[in-house]
């Protein structure tokens, strides 16, 4: 299978910004793409030099706003940055532009016959900023009208389930000269599985920049190839990851994909934003995924699509780990121990006997605390907006319930000795506490409690930052994240971290 190239999209507003830029990320691409629509106008009139400036196979590409650029002058205009572009072509053809990019309804006869005599390979796009585009085989067949051409579609999907059937569309393609993108975050996996789409290229832009591309979800190219080790992805990569929603930051590629270098082991962990497990899994099966980690809202929607499921989870009622064995699912849960591990490292207890515990929040990973808590002979009381599903968690275990709310202050001060926070508030948040970010924001600390919040993005969360100014000892739950991956990492691998 042939390696799908790694371009660079140079959105500069200089072509002395754009060469600097691609000075930096050299080592790690193969082609740079220069975007001339976010040039300023004087700089356009030397668009004819880049090539020969860059040292580097180069795209040409003036999108229009409509397709998602930022050029709005008119298809003239257009056409005669194009033609200064590609005329006058140099003997040398590795000093002109090696590709450019026309939209399908883009068709100026001089300029096609030039990119012809001059071996100028054509790009020849499709967008849809706003939905999904189906049919992609035929749609490739229209596009593409000679060898010289390369057909490129790239649409804004609705759901996983849009990226699936891109996928599942790729697997009879014969060859890789076309270009296939899901755009967004949803669209991700069809950026770094680029290779497994057959595609000839796939695009990054540089991180100063990745902000002039941001609705597309670019990833930049060293996270490319020092977190997904892009250009060593072939036919035989297996495939992990992890799925949630929203899924908007985590740690856990560079944590699994760092073992399997570590381990010389031919393997890849993504991130699959699913809004739904369901989506998740009829992904997971599509394209061969073989385990993933799962995160939240999804712990506990796993339990109604897998069976097989490992004696933690049957006890917990949740999961943070799926494997595929031979032609089905099993479920594992990893975040207890991980906790547990974590929590005595923090406080330096053996145990949490003789410990009043407050557990914050009731979903999945409650779940795993009050089980991990449990099982270090601890005392609890879960706390939860909505207090049947702190009860449901509560009576499992002879915990006490009680609803997340200043009426609880009492009743959660006689629980205090260790506050565990599992809710998702005040995730990648930086501001000061208020009742949005913070949990607890109604409780005043006396400084004697320990605080343990999940979150590990920030490293210092809201009500992190409010404990400690009282003189409370605080941990994040980076390192329950390294343990409970370490264990998922064996799970997949069969190989100890």
């Amino acid at each position: 299978m042939t390696r799908a190239k790694l371009c660079l999209t140079l959105t500069g507003k200089t072509l002395a910004e754009d060469l600097e830029t691609l000075e930096k990320y050299r080592p790690f691409v193969d082609i740079a793409e220069l975007r001339g629509d976010f040039l300023q106008e004087d700089e356009r009139l030397s668009l004819r030099q880049f090539p020969r400036l860059a040292g580097i196979p180069c795209i040409l590409t003036i999108r229009r706003r409509i397709d998602g650029g930022m050029f709005d002058e008119g298809d003239a205009a257009r056409t005669v940055l194009f033609a200064r572009a590609i005329s006058f072509a140099d003997a040398d053809r590795s000093k002109n532009f090696q590709f450019i990019d026309f939209e399908e309804d883009f068709h100026v006869a001089s300029l096609q016959d030039a990119a012809l005599a001059f071996g100028t390979r054509i790009i020849r796009s499709v967008h849809d900023m706003e939905h999904p585009i189906t049919d992609i085989r035929s749609r490739l067949e229209e596009l593409s009208s000679s060898s010289m051409e390369i057909p490129k579609i790239a649409f804004m999907p609705h759901s996983l389930d849009d990226v699936r059937r891109l996928f599942m569309e790729a697997e009879s393609l014969k060859d890789n000269n076309h270009i296939l993108v899901a755009m967004g975050e949803l669209g991700i996996p069809s950026r770094i599985l680029a290779t497994k789409l057959k595609n000839f290229l796939t695009y990054t832009s540089p991180a100063e920049t990745v902000a002039n591309t941001a609705g597309l979800a670019h990833l930049d190219p060293m996270t490319m190839n020092n977190v997904y080790h892009f250009k060593q992805l072939d036919g035989e990569t297996k495939i992990f990851g992890i799925t949630g929603w929203p899924l908007s930051a985590t740690s856990s590629p560079e944590l699994h994909n760092s073992g399997y270098q570590k381990h010389k082991i031919n393997a890849v962990y993504i991130p699959v934003k699913a809004e739904k497990f369901e989506q998740a899994l009829d992904f997971a099966n599509s394209i061969g995924i073989q385990g993933m980690s799962v995160t939240v809202p999804h712990k506990g929607s796993v339990l109604s699509y897998i069976q097989n499921q490992d004696e933690r989870v049957e006890a917990i009622g949740a999961s943070n780990t799926i494997l595929r064995k031979g032609s089905s699912w099993y479920a594992y849960n990893t975040d207890a121990m991980g906790f547990a591990r974590a929590l005595l490292e923090c406080t330096g207890l053996k145990s949490l006997a003789g410990k009043h515990v407050a557990i914050i929040g009731a979903g999945g990973a409650a779940k795993a605390v009050a089980y991990a808590v449990k099982k270090l002979n601890g005392k609890a009381c879960i706390f939860n907006r909505t207090v049947r599903r702190a009860q449901a968690i509560a009576e499992a275990y002879g915990f006490k319930y009680a609803p997340l709310s200043p009426e609880s202050n009492a009743l959660l001060r006689k629980y205090s000795s260790i506050i565990i926070q599992t809710t998702s508030k005040g995730m990648n948040c930086t501001e000061s506490s208020n009742a949005d970010n913070d949990p607890l924001f109604f409780y005043e600390f006396s400084g004697k409690e320990f605080l343990f919040d999940i979150i590990y993005v920030p490293a210092t969360t809201p009500i992190m930052a409010r404990a400690m100014a009282e003189g409370c000892r605080v941990c994040n739950g980076y390192n329950m994240l390294l343990y409970q991956g370490y264990r998922q990492f064996e799970l997949f691998t069969g190989t100890e971290y």
